[in-house]
């Protein structure tokens, strides 16, 4: 079956944001990130700060939300963390995109939540540490972490809450079709050869 799905995992600072974003709009097809956040926090009422940085990194004490199918009233917990509910209402984010046709979903164990359908691409994004220090530093800025400390803190969130919440191993080439050195092959290859495996299909 056609891939018209793709998924985008990443290192912090890999640029897998800005080759999904690129990708998007080279095939013209939706784009899903922030608007992911967005959607969330308009049905459950928190803060999109909030989240941003709970949603895909901070889980709670108890076990494998992700098998609540369906929701009551948004707001209303059901006596689970804010951290499960959000992963709760996400999901279901996540899923209402997909039936809405061909997209690129970056990040928030999309892969995992999709994992079902036929027409999905998940991609990991990843590059050498010189390289995500230098990209993190040109976009962010500096602050008073290092750039080796800000890397490893981020990819420690992002693995703790994939692990949690799908019980496997984030950044393992066996969770995904495809895993792209982007230090090495650079964004604008990166870009071109996703489009060029979207359109084969």
């Amino acid at each position: 079956m056609k891939k018209t799905i793709i998924t985008v995992s990443r290192q912090f600072g890999s640029g897998g944001r800005t080759i999904g974003k690129q990708l998007a709009e080279k095939l013209n097809i939706g784009y899903y990130d922030k608007e992911i956040v967005d959607k969330v926090a308009d049905e459950t009422g928190f803060d999109i700060k909030y989240v941003e940085e709970r949603g895909e990194y901070a889980p709670s004490k108890s076990k494998f939300a992700y098998t609540f199918n369906t929701m009551s009233t948004p707001g209303v917990m059901n006596g689970m963390s804010a951290a499960d509910f959000l992963w709760c209402i996400q999901r279901d984010v996540i899923l209402q995109i997909a039936e809405k046709g061909p997209c690129v979903i970056v990040g928030r164990c999309a892969d995992f939540i999709l994992n079902e359908r036929d027409d999905v691409l998940n991609v990991f994004i990843y590059a050498d540490t010189d390289f995500k220090k230098d990209r993190i530093v040109r976009l962010y800025g500096e602050s008073e972490k290092s750039p080796e400390k800000r890397l490893a803190e981020k990819d420690k969130k992002r693995a703790v809450n994939y692990k949690y919440y799908t019980g496997k191993q984030w950044g393992d080439p066996i969770n995904y079709d495809l895993c792209l050195n982007s230090g090495r092959l650079g964004i604008d290859y990166c870009v071109s050869l996703l489009a060029e495996i979207y359109n084969a299909e």
